[in-house]
């Protein structure tokens, strides 16, 4: 009897894994053989690292994508009474943070094209809030430049919630280049999470700014407010990034750039065979952006059929996010209906997630396709 068919995941954590085990495991093998677990040479080295791939010149680690956003927030001065700007069409951390800063999310509608903040919708929305959130949504930058001007008009600071967009670029008006995600504001908040385009091995994050009183403050926030050994200035959280995920972190960030290579050539053979199939709206690529491809996001009218016919045929297509945050039982307490958001709802009905990660096999690739070009007849 022949063997089934292997599944084709939506990520393949291990295969990343496999593909540097011999310096991971010597990676590791270093922190325990020091016996130095929290803090020390390694979390240093990797936000050094990490602060130069980025453009900028800090990066504070900490536990997770969530703390990163939280304790930006309150770096940034966010408390009880404040309100900050997002978007619903993200995963909850986004707005757990606020909330857990003592704020109110103030939320504006998607962009039709991308799902990211439309910066259209900030308008008049910024008045008197304490910052905004926008989101990289799938590892597409917003319109920075747009969103940029807004905020600084305003006088409102922006955090970027970089989690999806390791490496991503934005060009904005008068650099010589482009700038990465992680550089586009006051300071940025990534997520290591396992299956992130840099990926740790359990949850682990980081801010980023060129600012070192922000800096200064996360680091004392994510240590228990300390400012010395049992001195604590005010009070923080234990929220440090721990040594050996910066020591599996660093050895991961040397492949980065090529493993981003993979995810583009990757995207570029579905938007090729995927272009014009049924109603599928595929990708889109604004000019001055570059995204890390950390999903590959179509969108169409019968989406939950098609999530069914790929999983049908062993193709662990997933949703990211199918109910907008407004909407979700655990912020009921905003006040939010259906309607509120009308492109946000849309996207939430419509978006499909595709397999995609570096050592995703062209034979499984062009399962994929197939499979979708077969749903819709094509």
């Amino acid at each position: 009897m022949a063997e089934p068919e292997r599944k084709v995941p939506l990520v393949d954590v291990v295969a990343a894994w496999r593909a540097q085990r011999a310096e991971l495991d010597a990676a590791i093998g270093r922190v325990v053989a020091a016996g130095g677990f929290i803090g020390g040479p390694e979390v240093a080295g990797f936000e050094r690292a990490f602060a130069a791939f980025c453009g900028v010149r800090l990066a504070v680690g900490v536990a997770s994508g969530t703390a990163a956003l939280h304790l930006g927030l309150l770096a940034l001065g966010v408390g009880p009474g404040d309100d900050v700007v997002t978007v619903a069409h993200t995963f909850a951390a986004t707005v757990e943070a606020i909330e857990y800063a003592g704020a109110r999310p103030r939320f504006v509608d998607v962009d039709e094209a991308t799902g990211g903040m439309d910066p259209k919708g900030l308008a008049g929305a910024l008045d008197g809030a304490a910052a905004v959130l926008p989101v990289h949504l799938y590892g597409l930058p917003v319109d920075m430049a747009a969103i940029g001007a807004l905020a600084a008009a305003a006088g409102v600071p922006v955090l970027e919630d970089a989690a999806q967009a390791h490496g991503a670029t934005v060009e904005l008006p008068g650099d010589d280049g482009p700038r990465r995600a992680g550089s586009l504001g006051n300071l940025a908040a990534f997520s290591f999470y396992p299956g992130k385009n840099l990926g740790a091995f359990g949850d682990a994050g980081a801010v980023t700014t060129d600012d070192e009183d922000l800096a200064a403050r996360v680091r004392r926030l994510r240590d228990h407010g300390r400012s010395g050994k049992y001195e604590h200035a005010e009070l923080g959280w234990g929220e440090r990034l721990d040594a050996i995920q910066a020591a599996v972190l660093a050895v991961k960030l040397t492949r980065l750039e090529a493993a981003n290579d993979a995810r583009r050539r990757l995207a570029r053979r579905y938007s090729e065979a995927l272009a014009g199939v049924g109603d599928l709206a595929l990708p889109a690529t604004p000019a001055g952006r570059s995204s890390s491809w950390h999903l590959y996001v179509v969108r169409t009218s019968q989406r939950d059929a098609l999530l069914e016919h790929c999983r049908a045929a062993g193709i662990e297509a997933g949703v990211h996010y199918p109910l907008p945050l407004h909407l979700q039982p655990a912020f009921r307490h905003l006040g939010h209906g259906r309607g509120d958001l009308p492109v946000t709802e849309a996207w939430a009905a419509e978006c499909l997630s595709l397999p995609l990660y570096p050592q995703l096999e062209p034979a499984a690739q062009e399962r994929v396709v197939a499979a979708v070009r077969e749903f819709f007849g094509a």
